[in-house]
């Protein structure tokens, strides 16, 4: 024979595993967010990366005259030359925003091109340096400059230009 106080037990159980089954699927949600954000960290770090490149390449493509692109088209399609060349496989989407919406930064010395990309996403990062960036606390505050991705060749920096030789 059963009484009334068994079943209370059966409830009590229950309710507890029910509890105990929501506070660890939150803390792996908590884990997955976490993952998907260093994720897209790195991504972003990559895709930045590549803008970087395929502007020096554009930039070196042409010797003699080192010219920054107007757009991103331009980096995908480069037509001054009688053979077409393709700096940027292709246009890579931000990825904070999911577009390929990236702010120019603009050459100083050519308002109409633009020497580097950033994020346009203010989206807290996790870490605090990515590739060339330090102290950065925003997606928007790390910018991808051709410069920071120059290699060997030497480039001159239209913003910090270099000390003239004595």
């Amino acid at each position: 024979m059963r009484t009334g106080r068994q079943g209370g037990f059966t409830y009590l159980f229950v309710l507890f595993f029910i509890a105990l089954t929501a506070a660890a699927m939150a803390a792996l949600g908590q884990s997955w967010q976490n993952a998907a954000q260093r994720e897209r960290e790195r991504e972003l770090e990559f895709r930045g990366g590549e803008f970087a490149r395929a502007i020096q390449a554009y930039r070196q493509a042409t010797p003699g005259v080192e010219q920054n692109p107007q757009s991103l088209d331009e980096l995908l399609e480069d037509r001054r030359t009688l053979v077409v060349r393709h700096h940027l496989r292709q246009a890579y989407p931000d990825p904070f925003t999911g577009q390929a919406d990236w702010e120019l930064i603009p050459d100083p010395a050519d308002p109409r091109r633009f020497i580097g990309v950033r994020s346009r996403s203010m989206r807290e990062l996790l870490r605090s340096t990515i590739g060339a960036c330090t102290q950065i606390r925003l997606a928007h505050d790390c910018a991808f400059r051709a410069l920071d991705f120059a290699g060997s060749a030497p480039v001159k920096d239209p913003v910090n230009p270099a000390p003239a030789a004595q």
